[in-house]
């Protein structure tokens, strides 16, 4: 027998048939752990890959009051109350020379069904929904990056490689992308688009002794607006709170000082946040990051969806990015189980969703758009009690994206009142930020 052909004594293995999953989630952050929460309770099978390994420090720490619908249905909200995050019952704004202020109450809005919410230090907070991602049947791998993905007519292909170089493809029905601002896919397809009014870059830190209000209005988000610029005020537990500026990216290029130089300087301009700031004191290091705003051309492809800042990322301003995240992360969901009872690749349905993605991203863009104009702040920081105006404005601030048109057309009145404003002003002129 030739001797190449002689059996070996080793013992022959069949190969580990790949495991086929219902749906591949890339990110483990809140938009891509409710999505796996929802699709793992319905029985499906899930695998999160995620980047890094959780807890980890991350910004955007105020959420909206319909975030707790969502952690009901979920059943991660015993989770978070035992957490002990902090109560969150309105939002402040003042101008930063502190001679005109506006403090929302969510409970005092009539079109606003759920009046409370929560600030949290995103470390503890996104740790605690992955775990319970985790805890609902949904695989986790941590320190994966995913480097690129293909599609065939009955699955996507996925490839990652692990911290220690292995590579692997893992094969799915459907591919939800909830990569955050990282944005895989819509980078790997060129797709992002930005926007360039909204070139903003955020220096922010946690500090203890920050001056906050007594009672009730205590775990409130304070955000002062300074000319060109805001600060945001938020207690993410009992002794430490989160301080951060948003600015042009080129007035910080300009100032040519440090992260901390520059915030504090800014600090000392402004009396309303000089005076909470007084006795604080920095916890850790400052942190800068970009804040550029941008949406992708295309929000899902065949057998793909985007969610949250993996569909488009919005300056911050009124705490809207966890809240999308999770909604679209809630929907995507929801159109994956539909697609896999009807067995098709979801092209169709995924175009509703995508609709109303898109909507309330460009809803919340002209609201933010307008916050950095004189006009919006005038009639913003005046609310008149007319045609229940004030009622909708709070309920758009606290998450209502849907409302119908008792919202609709309130929403119109309210943007055409900012136009004549501009025009024909018939509310005090602010001078001064």
């Amino acid at each position: 027998m030739n001797k190449l052909a002689q059996p070996s004594n080793i013992p022959f293995t069949e190969p580990m048939p790949q495991t086929i999953y219902d749906a591949v989630v890339i990110g483990g952050g809140p938009g891509g752990s409710a999505a796996a929460t929802y699709l793992s309770k319905a029985g499906k099978r899930v695998l999160i890959i995620e980047r890094e390994h959780f807890p980890r420090f991350h910004i955007g720490e105020s959420l909206l009051p319909y975030n707790q619908k969502i952690f009901r249905e979920m059943g991660v909200l015993p989770a978070l109350e035992a957490a002990g995050f902090p109560q969150k019952n309105g939002a402040q704004f003042h101008l930063g020379t502190g001679l005109k202020s506006i403090k929302m109450a969510f409970a005092n809005g009539c079109f606003t069904m759920e009046n409370q919410a929560i600030q949290v230090e995103r470390a503890k907070f996104d740790d605690i929904l992955l775990k319970h991602a985790r805890d609902s049947g949904t695989e986790v791998r941590e320190g994966w990056t995913v480097t690129n993905f293909s599609r065939t007519n009955d699955s996507v292909e996925i490839e990652a490689q692990a911290e220690d170089g292995k590579k692997e493809t893992f094969s799915a029905a459907f591919l939800i992308d909830a990569s955050g601002r990282g944005n895989v896919t819509g980078n790997l397809e060129n797709l992002r688009v930005m926007n360039p009014r909204l070139k903003k870059l955020a220096v922010f830190a946690h500090f203890e002794g920050v001056k906050l209000d007594e009672g009730t209005k205590r775990g409130d988000t304070v955000i002062v607006r300074l000319d060109a610029m805001w600060f945001w005020i938020i207690p993410v537990s009992a002794d430490k709170t989160s301080v951060g500026c948003v600015m042009d990216t080129n007035q910080f290029t300009k100032a040519k000082l440090s992260p901390e130089e520059i915030f504090h300087q800014i600090v000392n301009s402004s009396q309303a946040i000089r005076e909470r700031m007084s006795n604080a004191h920095v916890v850790g290091e400052f942190h800068v990051t970009s804040d550029f705003s941008y949406y992708n051309r295309k929000i899902v492809g065949p057998r793909l969806l985007r969610v949250g800042d993996a569909a488009g990322f919005l300056d911050p301003i009124f705490s809207t990015g966890v809240y999308l995240a999770m909604q679209s992360g809630k929907s995507a969901a929801e159109n994956v189980l539909a697609s896999l009872a009807a067995g098709d690749d979801g092209t169709n349905r995924f175009k509703k969703f995508e609709r109303v993605v898109l909507r309330n991203l460009k809803f919340y863009e002209e609201m933010v758009m307008g916050f950095y104009t004189t006009p919006f702040m005038e009639v913003f920081m005046e609310p008149k009690d007319k045609f229940q105006l004030p009622a909708a404005v709070l309920a758009f601030l606290a998450g209502e994206t849907e409302g119908g048109w008792k919202l609709y057309w309130r929403r119109k009145l309210f943007f055409l009142l900012i136009k004549i404003q501009a025009l024909h002003p018939f509310l005090p002129r602010i001078r001064n930020f």
